[in-house]
């Protein structure tokens, strides 16, 4: 794609906005939605709602109207939005840094459950989302988050999504820097900030120091790694222009070495970049990867050096190598002698009374901190080393599982078409399936692996870097009678991974199974790869290596 004014990049002069999204920004900034909401919505109910708002500016505040019960997927693409949507919404409570207070989950607990039947879904950013929720209980739900120092602000929409960092960023024993000070006050300073809530698309950024690089820095659009310079001074290497979806690409480093305390400067120039020259002509390219394939490194970092910052940064070190599987479950020393307990879900499902029985736990055993993590996970912090067992065992009962099975570990789900409107298939429960069959069948297996399941080809799950990756399809069947029928199925990805050695999955056009047939094709192609890996052999290394039938 040729860069330049055609693409509506504001730096080129370019401001008439170019498709109704842009139209939408410019008539109406996203961030004045709430008041709307507060002053008006909360009082006229669903039906009261502007189309503007409804679909577009009240993303700003973390609200998308959920599906209607009951619609398949096969009417996804073909229903208008309208006859998409039901009258409740999703709600995504905004927690940078996965960081929570006790008082803090309990309060979203609490919503979960009077407000929202009772569900709650870790998301794999380290939100919590919610379900069922009324705009007529918007504004009382705010009020309370705010009362305990949390928001929807900007969950949602073309402004800078949630900020992830390591859970264990803070304690971690091997960590290479700590991010929390930079991470803070990148939020502190430009959250809700007029200046960005006005970006071509959205913009995913991760702050962390982690040295398993667990918040996934290789598909973020900006990433601050944790480093050390030749001095030995902490710090953090930059990278820019990761992200999946339909045109999925890593993330390249800049090359430079930022400071602590010169993160947020730097995040801003980074985001102004995009604000300014990012795409904004068709939404389909207007993420910052799509400039960066454009401009390259080296014309990045220019332009940021020049433009914004002002000034040279140095050069940098690369980060240490990266792991295929980094996730912080299991009890793990903290550098303080405490240790930190870190648990499984269901795919991301949980329930507001286990969010609020947790909460009880910090306070009961520990010092009341709680981390979400990029897998779908909690982590409980601070658990003195004679409570270790009691945490395994109450996090247990409570649906988390702190030892799980090799594949429970390593399953993550989307939404799903319960509740999202660009859904084809459900994966909440499917996911469920898949893990709790091979645990069954392969009770021995021994090796990490990945398995995410996607409801559309939007990724929100990852499933081009799963080791085994389901995009939910809509596929005709021959029902029992002759005809033919829509069914939920799966096209499959095989071998995708992060870290060092990243590559996204490999994939063949013929290669789908129904939805029911996904266990028994994870069991064959997993069966296949213990009888032929190598010592030491990872599933992904396999996978690349693998003879086509092998993996059909």
């Amino acid at each position: 794609m040729a860069a330049g004014k055609g693409q509506g990049q504001w730096a080129l002069g370019y401001r008439e906005p170019l498709n109704p999204n842009e139209r939408s920004k410019r008539d109406n900034d996203g961030l004045l939605v709430k008041q709307r909401i507060i002053d008006v919505y909360q009082h006229t109910g669903f039906d009261g709602i502007d189309p503007g708002d409804l679909r577009g500016r009240f993303r700003w505040y973390g609200l998308y109207t959920q599906r209607a019960q009951g619609i398949p997927g096969g009417r996804t693409a073909i229903l208008e939005p309208e006859e998409l949507e039901d009258k409740y919404f999703m709600l995504r409570i905004r927690i940078d840094g996965g960081r929570l207070s006790s008082e803090q989950l309990r309060v979203i607990g609490e919503i979960s459950t009077r407000y929202g039947r009772d569900l709650a879904d870790i998301t794999d950013r380290q939100n919590i989302q919610l379900h069922w929720i009324r705009i007529e209980d918007v504004p009382t739900i705010w009020e309370r988050l705010e009362a305990v120092g949390l928001s929807t602000t900007e969950a949602c929409g073309d402004t800078p999504r949630v900020m992830l960092s390591c859970p264990l960023e803070g304690v971690a024993a091997d960590a290479l820097a700590d991010a929390s000070t930079a991470l803070a006050e990148t939020i502190e300073r430009y959250l809700g900030d007029p200046a960005f809530s006005n970006l071509p698309r959205k913009f995913k950024t991760s702050i962390s120091g982690c040295a398993q690089h667990c918040v996934n820095h290789e598909i973020n659009d900006v990433a601050f790694v944790g480093v050390r310079d030749a001095d030995g001074e902490p710090g953090f290497d930059v990278w820019v222009g990761g992200g999946l979806s339909t045109n999925p690409m890593f993330a390249q480093r800049l090359g430079v070495f930022v400071r602590s305390d010169e993160v947020a400067e730097v995040w801003a120039g980074v985001c102004g970049i995009f604000r300014d020259y990012g795409y904004r002509r068709s939404r389909n390219h207007a993420r910052l990867k799509f400039l960066l394939a454009d401009w390259g490194t080296e014309k990045f970092r220019e332009v940021l050096q020049e433009e914004y910052l002002k000034r040279k940064l140095p050069d940098g070190p690369e980060p240490d190598s990266s792991p295929a599987h980094r996730d912080h479950i299991g009890v793990i020393a903290q550098r303080d002698g405490a240790f930190a307990v870190g648990a499984t879900t269901a795919s991301g499902r949980t329930s507001g009374t286990a969010l609020s029985k947790l909460a009880a736990l910090a306070d009961s055993l520990a010092d009341g901190r709680i981390r979400t993590t990029a897998q779908q996970g909690l982590v409980l912090l601070d658990v003195p080393a004679e409570a270790t067992e009691t945490a395994v065992r109450q996090l247990q009962a409570l649906g988390l599982s702190a030892r799980p099975s090799t594949f429970h570990r390593g399953t993550i789900a989307c939404t799903g078409i319960e509740f999202c409107k660009l859904a084809l298939v459900e994966t909440k429960g499917r996911a469920e399936t898949i893990r709790q069959e091979l645990d069954r069948r392969l009770p021995d297996f021994d090796t990490a692996i990945t398995v995410n399941v996607n409801g559309c080809p939007n990724s929100c799950a990852r499933f081009q870097v799963a080791d085994i990756g389901f995009k939910g399809i809509v596929q005709k069947v021959k029902a029992e009678d002759g005809s033919f029928v829509d069914a939920e199925a799966f096209q499959v990805h095989l071998g995708g991974q992060l870290g060092s050695q990243a590559s996204f999955g490999r994939k063949f056009r013929g290669l789908k199974v129904t939805a029911e047939q996904a266990p028994d094709y994870a069991e064959r192609v997993l069966t296949g790869y213990l009888a032929r890996r190598t010592a030491g052999e990872s599933f992904a290394s396999y996978v690349s290596r693998a003879e086509e039938d092998w993996l059909l």
